[in-house]
């Protein structure tokens, strides 16, 4: 019956890991470019009490084993980078990328990090910049006379000047793809970090070699769906609710074996 207890204990953290996953997905249900996770639980170690195959008391061989579980645990929460729903905001400086790769931003360290939200500013410098101010990789410049800025699907960014008509190319976007980007790091911040299970960035012109186009004027918000997650959420509760049955269950019978009178 002590395995009992310690069986539904684990079920009842797991579930509650569950819950803190969806609390989290959707309290980032309008976060731009923010990627859903999602738990993968797996079942803990079995104690074995006869293994099938082996002689039976009567000679013969055992057709079924005695396994007995001890619980559950998480083993991974990953990822989801499916596409978000793209929605259009008019504003010239939002890009949103239709399938596959990462912006390249500068962190104040140094080092370059990724990301998925193309809500961009511009600095005092004329920078595009995210909205903590890590500039776009490689840098792209806004001169300050601009009065336009287009950007096409394949990332190159031109701006109109007083006094010309022909449009001048200012920079160009280079897109990152990973082999496996549930491996990437959460830094916060609509931030990701290269590690040794995502592999090393490959980096190249959007629309091309499987980079997903860029778009202007249009922003991919968070691929979390509200009615999925309160599914979820019922399915997790009601787990929780039943692994707790079944300690108290336990409880009960370990009451009656302790109330037992020769």
């Amino acid at each position: 019956m002590l395995r009992a207890l310690w069986a539904a204990a684990a079920g009842m953290k797991a579930q509650q890991l569950f819950v803190d996953t969806i609390a989290n997905n959707l309290a980032n249900v309008n976060t731009p470019g923010f990627k859903k996770s999602r738990v993968n639980f797996q079942d803990l170690l079995y104690q074995t009490v006869a293994i099938a195959g082996s002689k039976a008391p009567g000679g013969g061989q055992l057709p079924v084993g005695i396994q007995i579980g001890l619980g559950v645990q998480p083993v991974a929460i990953e990822k989801l980078f499916s596409q978000g729903e793209i929605t259009e905001t008019q504003n010239p400086l939002d890009i949103v990328i239709e399938g596959n790769g990462f912006f390249q931003v500068l962190q104040a360290d140094g080092n370059v990090a990724f990301s998925r939200d193309g809500s961009f500013k511009l600095d005092k410098d004329g920078r595009l910049t995210t909205a903590n101010g890590m500039a776009l990789e490689p840098e792209i410049i806004i001169p300050a006379d601009a009065i336009t800025v287009s950007i096409s699907h394949d990332g190159t960014v031109s701006v109109l000047t007083p006094g010309t008509t022909t449009p001048q190319e200012v920079g160009k976007i280079n897109l990152a793809k990973f082999i496996n980007p549930a491996g990437l790091e959460n830094l916060g911040y609509n931030l990701y970090r290269s590690t040794d299970a995502s592999g090393e960035a490959v980096t190249g012109t959007p629309g091309l070699e499987g980079f997903g186009a860029v778009a202007q004027g249009f922003l991919e918000i968070s691929n979390v769906q509200v009615v999925e997650e309160m599914v979820n959420m019922i399915i997790a509760q009601r787990a929780y609710e039943v692994s707790s049955k079944a300690i108290e269950a336990t409880d009960e019978m370990l009451r009656i074996a302790n109330n037992i009178r020769r």
